[in-house]
Order: C-alpha cells, then sequence, then structure tokens
C-alpha cells in the first residue's frame, strides 16, 4: 500500500480519521478497531442468528398461525426490518458511536445552536435504557433457550426424567452457562486476534451447521420408508389457530416469532469503535445482517415444515422442545443427539456474541453518566482489555433474571419476551426522532443516504414497530389465567420505575452532561491529534 501525500499510509488515514470522528462526539478511542468487515458481519449474523431463533422458537409460530403465520409473516416482518435496517444504517453512517440510538436521539432533538434540550436528554436517557435493558434480556432469553436444549438432551435418552422442569435445576444450569459466557467473553478479549477469530469460527459453523441440518432433515425423510413428507398445502397455506383469539388478532400475534428471530440487528452498532471506517461498512454490516438472516430463517422453515410427521407429537413432545422433538422423530435418537449436541455448542458461541454486544452498550450507556457507578462501568480493563466492569454487571444481572426459574416459568418467560418489545421501541425512537426534527437535521457527513426513499422507509418503521410493540403486550388467550398472562408489560414497567427513580437521584445531572461533554471533546481532539503525531514521529524514525 503506497504513501498518502501527507506521509501516511491508507490505512494510517482511516485510522486517524475514524479517531477524529469520534472525539467529535465527545469520545477517545478506547476501544481497538480489531474487527474486520467479515469478523462484524459474523457476529451481527450470529446474534440475530435467525434459522437457529426459530428452531428454538418453533411452538411459538406453530400455535399462533401455523405455516401461514410463519413463512408469511415472515415475509412481512423481513421487508418491515429491511426498512429499519436501512433507516439506522443512514443515522450510524452519520454519528458512529457506541450508544447508538439513545446518542441520535439527543443530537437529532438538540437546539439549532446545538445546544442541549430537555426533550432530547431526557428522550435519550430512556432510549438508552430501554437499549440496554433490551439487550440484558436478550443475553438472558439465549441463556434460557440453551439452558433448555441442554437438559432436553436428556431427556430425549430419558423421557421420564423430571429434572429439566424442576426449577432449581434449571436456575444451577442457567446460571452455569451465564458464568462461562461471561468469562469467555472476559479472556477472548486479551488478545486483539482472539475475539474476532472466534466470531469468524462461530458464523462459519453457523452456516455450516444450517445446511447439515437442511440436508439430514431431507434426506432421512426423503429414504425411510416409514416417513413422509408434508404437502405443500400445509407447508404453504394451513393455518392454525390454538390462542381462542381471532384470526386477525393471533396473525399479529404470530409475528413475533419473525420478529424475534430477526431482532437484535443493532448488535454491530454497538460495536461500531471496534471497526475501521464505520460510516462506510457498518451500513453493509446492519442491512446484509437481516438479508441473510431473513434467508436463512424461510428456508430452514419451510424445510421443517416439510418434514414434520405428526404436528400433535411435535407440539406436545416429551422434551416440550418442537424442534428438538421433529429432529429425534426424523433424524432418529443417535443422529439427531449429534446434531443437537451441535446445535447447542454453536448457540452457546452466539450466546458469547450477544453479551459482548451487551457489555458494549452497557458500557457506552456508562460512559455517558446514565448508570448507576458510570465511572466504574465506563473503565476499560488495562489488562484484560475489556469493559470488565460492565461485563460483571451484565453477568450479575442476567444471573438474577434466573432466580425465577425457582418461582414461575411464566414471569421468566415475560422477561425473556419483553426484549423484543424493548430493541424494537429502541429502534423507533431515533427514527421518531429524525422525522419529528426533520432530515436536513442529519449530519451530512455519513456515507449512505436514502435519499428520497428516506420518508417512506421510516414510516414504515415506525408503523410496524407501534402495531407490533401493541400486539406483542397481549396475552396467549382472550381470558388468561394466571399461567397464560402476558407479564411483559409489568417487567417493563418496572424497568421505567427503576430507570425514572435513577433520572431523579442522579441522570438528569450526569447523563450527557454539556460541560463534561464539552471537555471531553476537546480532549479526545488533543489526544487524537498527539497520537496522530507519536504514529509521524515513529514513522519518520
Amino acid at each position: 500500500m503506497g504513501d498518502l501525500p501527507h506521509g501516511r499510509t491508507k490505512a494510517e488515514e482511516q485510522e486517524f480519521q475514524d479517531e477524529q470522528d469520534l472525539a467529535a462526539m465527545g469520545h477517545r478511542q478506547a476501544m481497538s478497531r480489531k474487527f474486520g468487515v467479515f469478523s462484524m458481519l459474523s457476529l451481527a449474523f450470529c446474534v440475530l442468528g435467525t434459522w437457529s431463533t426459530f428452531a428454538q422458537d418453533l411452538s411459538s409460530g406453530l400455535e399462533n398461525g401455523g405455516p401461514i403465520s410463519i413463512l408469511w409473516g415472515l415475509v412481512l416482518v423481513t421487508i418491515c426490518n429491511l426498512c429499519i435496517a436501512v433507516s439506522l444504517g443512514e443515522l450510524v453512517s452519520s454519528m458512529p458511536t457506541a450508544l447508538g440510538q439513545a446518542y441520535w436521539v439527543y443530537k437529532l432533538l438538540e437546539g439549532p445552536n446545538g445546544e442541549a434540550t430537555g426533550l432530547g436528554k431526557v428522550a435519550s436517557y430512556y432510549c438508552a435504557w430501554i437499549n440496554t435493558f433490551g439487550w440484558w434480556t436478550l443475553g438472558a432469553s439465549q441463556i434460557a433457550f440453551m439452558t433448555d436444549f441442554l437438559l432436553g438432551m436428556k431427556v430425549i435418552f430419558d423421557n421420564d426424567w423430571e429434572g429439566a422442569s424442576t426449577g432449581w435445576v434449571q436456575f444451577l444450569v442457567y446460571l452455569a452457562v451465564t458464568v462461562f459466557l461471561t468469562f469467555l467473553n472476559l479472556i477472548f478479549c486479551r488478545r486483539e486476534k482472539v475475539l474476532p477469530w472466534f466470531n469468524n469460527f462461530v458464523g462459519v459453523c453457523f452456516v455450516g451447521l444450517f445446511f447439515v441440518f437442511i440436508l439430514a432433515l431431507l434426506i432421512t425423510v426423503g429414504v425411510r420408508h416409514n416417513l413422509a413428507f408434508q404437502s405443500g398445502k400445509f407447508v404453504f397455506g394451513t393455518w392454525i389457530n390454538q390462542t381462542g383469539w381471532s384470526n386477525g388478532v393471533t396473525w399479529f400475534i404470530g409475528l413475533v416469532q419473525a420478529a424475534y428471530g430477526l431482532t437484535a440487528f443493532d448488535s454491530a452498532i454497538h460495536m461500531v469503535e471496534e471497526i475501521p471506517a464505520p460510516r462506510r461498512n457498518m451500513p453493509r454490516i446492519v442491512i446484509l445482517a437481516v438479508g441473510m438472516g431473513a434467508l436463512s430463517g424461510f428456508i430452514f422453515m419451510v424445510v421443517c415444515l416439510f418434514c414434520i410427521q405428526n404436528l400433535d407429537d411435535v407440539l406436545d413432545g416429551p422434551t416440550g422442545l418442537p424442534f428438538m422433538d421433529l429432529c429425534t422423530s426424523t433424524i432418529g435418537l443417535q443422529g439427531s443427539a449429534v446434531l443437537l449436541s451441535l446445535f447447542i455448542f454453536n448457540g452457546l458461541g452466539q450466546g458469547v456474541s450477544i453479551l459482548t454486544t451487551g457489555s458494549r452498550m452497557t458500557w457506552g450507556f456508562a460512559r455517558d453518566g446514565g448508570l448507576p457507578f458510570s465511572n466504574q462501568l465506563a473503565t476499560v480493563n488495562p489488562t484484560w482489555k475489556v469493559p470488565a466492569n460492565s461485563l460483571f454487571l451484565q453477568g450479575a444481572l442476567i444471573g438474577i433474571v434466573g432466580v425465577l426459574y425457582t418461582f414461575s416459568d411464566t414471569v421468566l418467560s415475560a422477561i425473556l419476551s419483553v426484549s423484543t418489545i424493548a430493541l424494537t421501541i429502541s429502534y423507533a425512537m431515533p427514527i421518531i426522532a429524525l422525522m419529528w426534527a426533520g432530515r436536513g437535521k442529519l449530519p451530512p457527513n455519513g456515507q449512505f443516504h436514502l435519499g428520497r426513499m428516506g420518508p417512506i422507509c421510516n414510516w414504515v418503521s415506525v408503523i410496524y414497530c407501534a402495531i407490533t410493540t401493541v400486539f406483542f403486550l397481549f396475552p396467549g388467550s382472550p381470558n388468561p389465567g394466571a399461567s397464560d398472562m402476558n407479564y411483559a408489560v409489568a417487567v417493563f414497567g418496572v424497568m421505567m420505575v427503576i430507570a425514572t427513580a435513577f433520572w431523579f437521584i442522579r441522570g438528569r445531572r450526569d447523563y450527557l452532561e454539556t460541560r463534561e461533554s464539552a471537555a471531553r471533546v476537546i480532549y479526545a481532539e488533543n489526544d487524537a491529534v498527539v497520537q496522530n503525531g507519536q504514529a509521524m514521529d515513529r514513522k519518520e524514525l
């Protein structure tokens, strides 16, 4: 690579520009830009984990609309989520910072001369809390799914074992998985190339396992004389409503499976300070992750639906996990045990990536004074080269969630499902802020622009987020008992009460405090110039 007129290589010029861009937003370059486009796309694709997420949550789709809801609901959700993805891609290209949505809300709602406004600060604060809470609960959901599958591996060999439904057993396995994934996140950052390499490895395995499962299901059903494929009419045109709601309500409730499988594409956004040239690269990564996730999810669900032998046996199987029972009923006990072991191994890898993103969101929020003990949480451990305190806090909170296993699975499921709602709201807030402030408020230095399509994509995004948020709070039936209630609204309400209490205690004074922010800008810019000068001196020597 040749030298530029400034005496720097192209890579050095880009590194300096990235540091200056971050300094202009009030932050130093604290994390190394160790990810490449492929490793970051692998992380985003695995965090979405669309096809495996559909496998984990297959019962939701089958009961709430059946194949029509699973496949055609996914098509609708994909179109709407692509609108959200390009809308957020435009914003991250203009303002590439780890705080993501919350920072964009703040900047879009600031005054005409760049001064902070009460509305912008409050809206940004709540957006950050909602987004952070969404990532904590998303981490809990992945760990809970892996807990169920780990215990289900015992059940497929011993259908009478009751430990899989015993609260304290579930909690201990859940806690062990939480500690394990948190520990891996700590040690993988000790050397710069380990975490990106691990994400590449998980991404390759994730894609490979996708094809292995498809081929295994299709070949076994195709060659065994006692097995048969379902008809195309069943796969593409069967409606199943076991909820008690009307078909219209059930259709919207059934979208939760597709929405959950395409939620969390902001994972890469919160890692934006760890990739070179984020203004150019990050929009591509976000959009590609959604597109790849949707395509893999659609193909995988088509194969699964064709290979179902008996719907009742899948929905009411011994493990309580339809995908696991589907595999054992088609591939066989030994073959499915091997494949499901690989599925769990890869799911744990996905969990590492989810906790990585959640810890960066926690760190970014603390860095701007939004969390209790922000000074401690915002530090990057010099030995492990990771925001260790934020990582430990996240692990502790996710572990506390698991205590609910010993009380009620219903309350736990509410905490897990609220992740979809929280993340969806956090996507809508900066888009609404952009529509409110006008597209002229969008900083012009981004490298990805929607142009005339911007308002259309923004409106589709907001309408979708509003409709799905309402319906995802509905209970499982029109007249629910205590076990059928959807406690997501209560869980979300508790989070909002905690956020509000901290706002009055410290948040309104510390969060994005303008004088401290201005000082950080000056310090960060000077530091970037000093570091650049040192690099130039080394080059000359």
